[in-house]
């Protein structure tokens, strides 16, 4: 393999999987099949590989361009797709709505055609505005990938934290995941949700009353009012930051009270099962909804998290922007 580094796809990829992508979006988990979570998870796996070379590129996707359009503040999900287009040898573009002509007033429509206009291969988008990627993807004839829609879903996140759980645990069903927090207000739970539920895995939610949506259960989890009845059962425990840019206040009384009630620290870990896995979206609220010692633990795969964000963005790179689609094939 030293003798490859630097050039050339990797391995599996090379020799193209027998299955390969028929859509043109990544909008959410809800809408992609389990296949296509099989095939995505495959693929990042082939690609983590060039993340540990010496040379991290690969020519898989040169002379195209992605634009990374981030109407909310974020580091890590920005920062992981511009190092995985860039690892594709991709050009790449990053724009931010304080620099954009949003400011002087420009709608995100306007926004999207003359950046169409631009001839880019992929639109990376985050909005703070739910549907705001579906609106885009439905004008724009290039692949739209949703980076995170205010409190509907955040699609590349589950799937890193699929391909996290799989690559540790070796499977995905007939686990037990909690997810413990700000249900209510995460997007983030919404897309682990059906992620975990699509691929077989039983799916408990705990966390205050006033941050259940009303719809919860509907989609085939098992919710709890305490954190005490999901730590013993769960094989992956998913903590939530509480947001609370996105409330208006009232949910609990105070940080202090939400944290005895629903924080991750080493006396609740007590009664965990040996090996399980606590994972965290990110940013964290350390002594808040997880301890430091918790989050920094043998236990905790959150940076593990950090690092296969970047191989699963190649995947989805390589499939909406480089890899052969179904309709090329068909047309053949």
């Amino acid at each position: 393999m030293a003798e490859n580094q630097g050039r050339g796809t990797p391995r599996e990829v090379s020799q193209k999987p027998p299955q390969r992508w028929a859509g043109k979006d990544i909008l959410g988990i809800q809408e992609i099949s389990v296949a296509e979570i099989e095939l995505i998870l495959d693929t990042a796996a082939s690609f983590k590989e060039v993340s540990t070379r010496e040379i991290k590129k690969v020519p898989t996707l040169r002379g195209k361009t992605v634009i990374n359009l981030f109407y909310e503040a974020s580091t890590r999900t920005r920062t992981s797709f511009e190092i995985a287009a860039k690892r594709l040898s991709a050009d790449t573009i990053n724009i931010s709505a304080s620099s954009s002509s949003v400011v002087k007033g420009e709608t995100l429509i306007d926004t999207a055609k003359n950046l169409e206009a631009m001839k880019p291969d992929c639109i990376v988008i985050r909005h703070s505005a739910a549907g705001a990627p579906h609106l885009l993807a439905r004008l724009m004839d290039v692949p739209v990938i949703n980076a995170g829609d205010g409190a509907h879903e955040h699609p590349t996140q589950a799937l890193l934290d699929l391909f996290t759980v799989r690559e540790k645990i070796g499977r995905l069903a007939s686990l037990k995941v909690a997810i413990v927090g700000d249900i209510l207000h995460s997007r983030v739970a919404r897309s682990n949700i059906w992620g975990f539920i699509k691929m077989g895995a039983e799916v408990h939610v705990a966390g205050p009353r006033t941050m259940k949506p009303a719809e919860v259960e509907r989609m085939g989890v098992h919710w709890h009012t305490s954190l005490s009845e999901v730590i013993p059962i769960a094989d992956v425990i998913m903590m939530l930051r509480i947001q609370l840019e996105r409330q208006e206040g009232g949910f609990f009384p105070t940080l202090r009270e939400y944290s005895r009630l629903f924080g991750l620290n080493m006396e609740v870990m007590m009664a965990a099962k040996p090996g399980v896995l606590i994972m965290h979206p990110g940013p964290m609220n350390r002594g808040v909804e997880i301890s430091p010692e918790v989050a920094d633990g043998p236990f905790s795969v959150i940076l593990d998290q950090v690092t296969n964000g970047v191989a699963v963005r190649m995947a989805l790179l390589y499939l909406l922007v480089g890899g052969e689609k179904e309709s090329e094939r068909s047309s053949l």
